[in-house]
Formats: structure tokens, sequence, C-alpha cells
């Protein structure tokens, strides 16, 4: 077995991955996704090797998440029940997925696992970021009119009026039952893919949303609760094989900690399609980061013509450039989100209380 690589820490990375980690937990307290989309190609644009950075960010995401979940069930945004379930299905994927990393890395190294998590993350971000950004982009026109607000998709309509004697579950998130048989498989799913690339979010997220009906911003709240049951199984089947990279995971969770907090206040003002707005942004943007990567990985690996030194080293400095578009393109987009939303909040209450005291003084 190849021997695994750990990332040199200079004090230059030092500081460079607590930022990403600051940056991070915003993007993760916004959108609850876990922030890994982020956390994963930094950790590997910085030099460690996929499966470490997969490892090493499911180690720090679960408290990172406790955090999150607690800060944002103070608001009433977390449907706690639907969490646990969700994360005890996902525990399972997380298992599966794990021995899916692992017998990669056996047959193809490093190498191998870098370019499996790239392009999975082509892939699914193409899918899920696609989606999200259309339906932000239609909940921004609807704005306003009647038909603004959470709507429950057909699907999920469909999912309230199956009914399966002894699975039937009651979750406050959409005031229904549904049947725990439908979550099981969103749960599993979750988890597959955070054991393969530290990203649960970009399924459980949308599929609480258009599967089940929840609305976007209880759905990123309650992913959180998913990320840290799921996490802390994750870290744990991972540390025993010696694939997490602690001194990774604590500088990380240190910024992750300050920014979780920024972005889970943030929620409580800004409207649904502001969050799918970002999280979709951020998403289009890291996917075309890991795009300029898959090359130079296939011709490591020998399954396409060798690149040129200055081919490949060109690739890898725009991959970076474009990952680091993408943290700051979060961090100044939850930041205005927050600021603006915040003036409009106390704008209207300016307006309530200068309604309610011209009523209070005008003649009966």
């Amino acid at each position: 077995m190849e021997a695994i690589t750990f990332l040199d820490l200079t004090p230059g990375i030092v500081i460079l991955l607590f930022l990403v980690g600051f940056i991070g937990g915003m993007v993760s307290g916004f959108i609850g996704s876990g922030g890994a989309f982020v956390l994963t190609p930094a950790m590997m644009s910085l030099g460690a090797p996929a499966i470490v950075a997969v490892a090493s960010n499911m180690a720090h995401k679960f408290p990172k998440a406790l955090v999150g979940s607690i800060k944002r069930a103070k608001f009433g945004q977390v449907d706690v029940k639907l969490g646990v379930v969700m994360g005890v299905f996902a525990e399972a994927g997380v298992i599966v997925g794990k021995g899916f990393m692992t017998d990669i890395r056996d047959a193809f190294g490093d190498t191998g696992t870098n370019l499996y998590v790239s392009a999975i993350f082509v892939v699914v971000l193409a899918v899920v970021g696609g989606f999200v950004m259309r339906d932000a982009m239609k909940g921004r026109r609807e704005e306003g009119s009647e038909n603004a607000g959470h709507k429950v998709t057909k699907l999920a309509r469909w999912v309230y009026t199956v009914r399966i004697p002894g699975t039937m579950m009651y979750f406050k998130s959409i005031d229904k039952e549904i049947s725990v048989l439908f979550i099981a498989p969103l749960g599993f799913a979750t988890g597959l893919l955070a054991a393969s690339i530290a990203v649960g979010g970009f399924i459980g997220v949308p599929a609480m949303i258009y599967v089940l009906g929840v609305p976007a911003i209880m759905a990123t709240a309650t992913e959180l609760v998913v990320a840290f049951v799921m996490g802390a199984g994750g870290s744990m089947l991972y540390a025993w094989d010696g694939f997490v990279d602690i001194r990774l995971a604590m500088i990380i969770l240190a910024g992750s900690l300050f920014g979780v907090q920024i972005g889970a206040i943030g929620t409580t003002y800004v409207k649904d399609w502001v969050v799918k707005f970002i999280m979709g942004t951020i998403m289009l943007i890291v996917l075309v980061s890991r795009f300029f990567k898959v090359p130079v990985y296939l011709s490591d690996m020998g399954w396409i013509a060798a690149l040129a030194p200055t081919t490949s080293t060109w690739l890898t400095n725009l991959s970076f450039a474009t990952l680091a578009l993408a943290l700051l393109t979060g961090a100044v987009s939850i930041a205005v989100a927050l600021i603006k939303g915040m003036a409009e909040d106390r704008h209207a209450k300016a307006e309530a209380q200068a309604k309610a005291a011209a009523e209070a003084t005008s003649p009966a």
C-alpha cells in the first residue's frame, strides 16, 4: 500500500488554512452543506491527497456542524428528528463510501483518489448547482407575487400521499407524517457522497427541499444535524486507518467555528432564493476549479498523453485561482446578504414603530 502523505505545514499554509476554514464556516452556517465543497478542493489545492482531505474534513465537520445546528436551532430553523433519522441512514452510506475510497487508493494510489474526487465534484456540482441556481432564479422572478415564498414540489406532494403502515413519522418542518422509507435512500446517498468527497449536503439539502418539501432555510439548518451524526462516525472510520490529519482538521475547525456563527446569523435576514443563489454560485465556480485539475490527474495516471510541465503548472495555478475566486465570492456574497438583510430588517421595524406611534397619538 502506498504510504500516507500528509501536508507540510508552513506558517503561510497555516494562515491560508485558517482563512479557508473561516470562509468555509460562513458557507456552512449559511447554506448548511458543511462547507466541504470548498474545503476539500482547498486542501487538495494546497497539496493534501484527496483521501486525507476527505477524512480530515469529516473530522472537522461534526463539531462545527454541532455548533451551527445549535445556533440555528435558537432561531427555530432545525428539525432535529428529521436530522437524526437521516443521519442514522447516512451512517450506513458512510461505511460503504469509505470502503470504496480506500479500495480506489489501494488500486490507483493517491492520484487515483484525486482524480475520482475531482471528477465526482465536476459531475455532482454541475447537476446540483445548475438545478439550485435555476430554482433560485425562479424564486427571484416570483418575489413579491402571489407565487412567492416556499412552494412544495409535485414530488413532495406525492410523497405526502403515500401511507405505509408501521413506517410513518411526523416531522415539524413539513407539519406532516411521511414514510421513513423515503428518507432511508436519501440519507444513505448523503452518507455515501460524504464519505467519498466529504460533501453530503449536495444530496441532503436538495433532497429535503425537493423530495420532502422542507423549506430551504430549515433544510440547510437540518443538514447540519445530519452532518454532525455522519461526520462523527465517518471520522472515526477514517482515523482507524490513519487517514485523518488532525492538524488540518483543527486549523480549519478553528477558523470555521468563527465563520459558522456569522453564516447562521445571516440566514435570519435573507429569503430562500438568496440562500439558493449563493449556494449555486459557489458550486458552479468550484466546478470550474476542479475541472482544470482533471487533465493533470489523467496525465499523471498515464491515461492520456503526458502534459508538458508548463501546461500542468498552468492548469494547477488556474485551478487554485478559480478556487480562490469561489471562496471570495462566497464570503462577499454572505456578508452583503447579511448587511443588506439587517438594514432591511431595521427599516421594517422602524416603520412598524412609527406606524404604531402614529396610531397611538391619532384621535379615536
